[in-house]
């Protein structure tokens, strides 16, 4: 018979420290950052935090006129805080699964709504596509990240990785779509003829397509993360 004492319950779900570094996986669900300076983590992702930990919503300048533009004109957007100290801090997003990963003088773009933290000294840039605005409510927003360091991002369930190649073209589901490479731009079209039973009013099935020589990020499951204007 299991023991399921309260002690044991404490001792199987205690936090545990790997030595892993700033970034650690308490588990597949939950980020543990070992904070000795500051990181950027999305907004409402704290969970938990013991030490000296300062949390600043990220400034509405800090990252320049054209983003505070967008900010302004959607009402929504990728919204960051900056965590700064000496402690430990736990992030999670929903219960998503976490996934980790150390750029080396590489770029990559992250979904909006699936970015969960990233060192302070990486590069980036919350972008609004512009040609998906008129199909979908408010439009579509990702962070490119660039430079070198530790990044993490969600995702529902396990992801899969896609390569695009030259003449090899990957077309994607936006409400599934988590990441991809740096150097692709991928491009929004509408298909009339895939038509869907659910979730979509106008009848018709957005998709985004990936052309070049990268890769790109999928989950199985379809997220509603389309930011809505505010009214």
């Amino acid at each position: 018979m299991s023991d399921k004492s309260l002690a044991s319950f404490i001792e199987r779900t205690k936090n545990q420290d790997r030595g892993q570094g700033l970034f650690e996986l308490e588990n597949e669900r939950m980020l543990e950052v070992n904070l000795s300076g500051s990181v950027w983590t999305k907004m409402g992702s704290m969970v938990g935090y013991h030490g000296q930990v300062k949390f600043t919503r990220e400034g509405i300048m800090s990252q320049g006129l054209g983003n505070l533009l967008k900010k302004a004109v959607s009402g929504e957007g990728a919204k960051l805080t900056r965590a700064e100290g000496n402690g430990v801090v736990y992030l999670a997003d929903e219960g998503k699964k976490v996934v980790i990963v150390k750029l080396q003088n590489e770029a990559l773009v992250v979904n909006g709504n699936d970015i969960l933290a990233f060192e302070e000294h990486i590069t980036y840039n919350i972008k609004m596509m512009k040609k998906v605005a008129a199909m979908m409510s408010g439009g579509l927003f990702n962070v490119r990240l660039e430079g070198s360091g530790l990044i993490a991002f969600t995702t529902h369930y396990d992801p899969v990785t896609l390569r695009v190649t030259p003449g090899h073209n990957i077309i994607t589901d936006p409400n599934a779509t988590v990441a991809w490479s740096g150097n692709l731009e991928p491009t929004f079209r509408k298909d009339v003829s895939l038509k869907t039973f659910v979730g979509r009013g106008s009848g018709e099935s957005i998709q985004m397509e990936f052309a070049g020589d990268g890769f790109v990020v999928i989950q199985p499951y379809e997220e509603v993360y389309m930011q809505h204007t505010t009214g």
